[in-house]
Formats: C-alpha cells, sequence, structure tokens
C-alpha cells in the first residue's frame, strides 16, 4: 500500500523538529552513499542546522575538502557546462521527448507506406 501524501508544514516543536531534521539528514546520507557506490562519483553533503555550531559533513571533513577542492580546480567552462537550474533541465527533457516523438512518428509513416 503507498505512503499517503505527507503535507510539508514547519514544525512547531522543537524536539519533533530536531528528530525529524536528524531523521531526514541520516537519509539523505544513506540516498548519497548509495548514490556513489551504485554510480561511482564522488559526492558530498554539508549541512549547516541551527542545533549545532559545526555543520553536519558527509562522508567526512576530509573527503568533501577533497571533492570540492576537485571542483574548484576545474575551469569555469567546465563547472557550469553541467549544471542545471529547472528550467533548463525541464527544456532539456523537453527537447529529448519530442525527438524521440519525431523518430516515432517517421517509424509509424514507414510502416504505413508498406
Amino acid at each position: 500500500m503507498p505512503r499517503s501524501k505527507l503535507n510539508l508544514v514547519y514544525i512547531a516543536n522543537d524536539s519533533s523538529r530536531r528528530v525529524t531534521f536528524t531523521k531526514r539528514m541520516d537519509g539523505l546520507a544513506k540516498k548519497a552513499d548509495e548514490l556513489t557506490n551504485l554510480c561511482g562519483i564522488e559526492a558530498c553533503i554539508i549541512l549547516f542546522s541551527p542545533y549545532d555550531h559545526e555543520p553536519e559533513v558527509w562522508p567526512s571533513q576530509l573527503e568533501a575538502q577533497k571533492v570540492i577542492a576537485r571542483f574548484r580546480k576545474m575551469s569555469d567552462l567546465e563547472q557550469s557546462e553541467l549544471m542545471l537550474n529547472q528550467e533548463s533541465f525541464t527544456q532539456e527533457r523537453i527537447n529529448k521527448i519530442n525527438e524521440k516523438m519525431k523518430k516515432q512518428e517517421k517509424v509509424n509513416q514507414q510502416q504505413e507506406m508498406s
């Protein structure tokens, strides 16, 4: 049975909000770990929380510094080349779907002709 839709609202109770933050942070770290293992990539997470003076860093501070240093060594062109915002991501998806649709239309026309 699927989960019901979660209503995203600010959690007023301090202790509940802190527990939720901790659980969500653990889940985010787990997802990042799975992503790095399954796809063979480097990733890091840096979370600034109101509960701690130091930011939460995954996998470790040293590993995060390595990932950030590697990113900063890239030229500005390389850094921005693969970055997407919501608008460009959506436009890219639309273009891919349109190309796929055109190919399918050609296949359909050829089948109708024969």
